[in-house]
């Protein structure tokens, strides 16, 4: 049987540090309340394009598998933070790598965007659709999120990595998986003024409202995410003490240790980062993997169960077995632009923007800044 091992990884995150200090000089909250309630400390701030640090992480991936960029068949971009509706962000991730030979499709489950482009891509190589595939996690959430509304404020970050999947005969890569969303529950979690639908409603296109239902949120995520690692463990014929590490999706401290608690895994075998980083829906996985390799806790044959869930509202989770390399091939030189000024700095100019979009379109203001004057706005500093 054909496997699709993960042959390479690589990861890219904005240098730039928003700490818990930082939010409360504009929302009525201090670092006590948001670790207390999160985890969170502290999160990074995008100075660039997500298809910037989906370049470095991809890259950096590519290296540590020694493959070439023309070697690559499928791009799989997964993201709720895309860059363009049209065309697709893969392809510009494609350009920028250089890899002209590859398929390139961008996919959008929320915060489970990697890993359903994990399974999406070991499927086309276990058909023989394609040999080598690049999955990248990647979420410049900053420049739509509701800076006012502490809610959501706290919780969410930017950042990317990426995997290289690779066909082999060896034993290795997703063993199990399971997808699944509770359609029903949709409404819970979901940013308004961020997409078509929002052309000739009340909430401007762009002007971001987020709903945020965090009781019945935590409620659906343990329990979607709990049910699907009891699936992937049945049809592995796995139980708890045959997982060496379980890597979730960072959302909330608390729901990562009631999932590990339910799927009978003390919390020394779960690999955290939510406080250094935050939510960073679709790289919370790809990133805190990456984390966990650099730190010697991915060794050589590893189990790794992958529990996740995003909006829509959507869960899953992947019994991965990782292959007997944990050390790069080769590194990458590609290195994002310096960022010259601080986190703090990059939001205040975002709240700003929304803030002059806002009375635009009450007739309170001049025009709006076209999209692309304020990215290079924010990349100058």
């Amino acid at each position: 049987m054909r496997h699709a091992a993960i042959t390479g990884w690589g990861k890219c995150m904005p240098p730039a540090v928003l700490s818990n200090h930082d939010l409360a000089t504009f929302l009525e909250t201090d670092d006590a309340w948001i670790t207390q309630r999160t985890g969170i400390r502290e999160r990074r701030i995008t100075h660039v394009l997500g298809s910037e640090l989906a370049h470095v992480a991809g890259a950096r991936a590519l290296a540590c598998a020694g493959l070439a960029a023309k070697d690559l068949d499928l791009i799989v971009f997964g993201s709720c933070s895309a860059e363009e509706a049209v065309p697709n962000t893969a392809s510009g991730l494609q350009y920028r790598l250089g890899a002209w030979n590859a398929g390139a499709m961008d996919l959008n489950t929320a915060c489970t965007s990697f890993l359903y482009g994990v399974s999406s891509a070991t499927g086309m190589i276990r058909a023989g659709t394609v040999r080598n595939a690049l999955v990248v996690g990647v979420e410049t959430i900053s420049p739509f999120m509701d800076w006012e509304n502490r809610n959501v404020a706290v919780l969410f970050g930017d950042g990317c990595a990426a995997v290289v999947l690779q066909a082999t005969d060896r034993d290795e890569g997703v063993i199990a998986d399971k997808l699944g969303c509770y359609a029903d529950a949709r409404a819970i979690l979901r940013v308004r003024g961020h997409g078509t639908t929002y052309g000739n409603r009340d909430i401007g296109y762009g002007d971001t409202q987020w709903d945020f239902d965090g009781q019945e949120i935590f409620k659906r995520a343990v329990h979607g995410m709990t049910e699907a690692s009891a699936h992937v463990l049945a049809k592995a014929a796995l139980g708890a003490e045959g997982i060496d590490l379980v890597v979730p999706h960072q959302a909330n401290l608390r729901i990562i240790e009631f999932v590990a608690r339910r799927i009978g895994v003390p919390m020394e075998r779960v690999f955290v980062t939510v406080h250094r980083y935050g939510n960073m829906s679709a790289a919370t996985v790809p990133v805190a993997l990456v984390d966990a390799i650099e730190e010697g806790r991915v060794r050589p044959g590893s189990t790794i169960l992958t529990p996740a869930f995003g909006a829509g509202l959507t869960w899953c989770s992947h019994l991965i077995r990782f292959g007997e390399r944990v050390t790069p091939l080769d590194r990458s030189d590609a290195e994002l632009p310096p960022c010259e000024t601080s986190a703090l700095a990059l939001v205040n100019a975002l709240r700003a923007r929304k803030d002059i979009r806002g009375r635009s379109a009450r007739g309170l203001a001049g025009p709006v800044f076209p999209e692309s004057a304020v990215l290079v706005g924010l990349a100058s500093g």
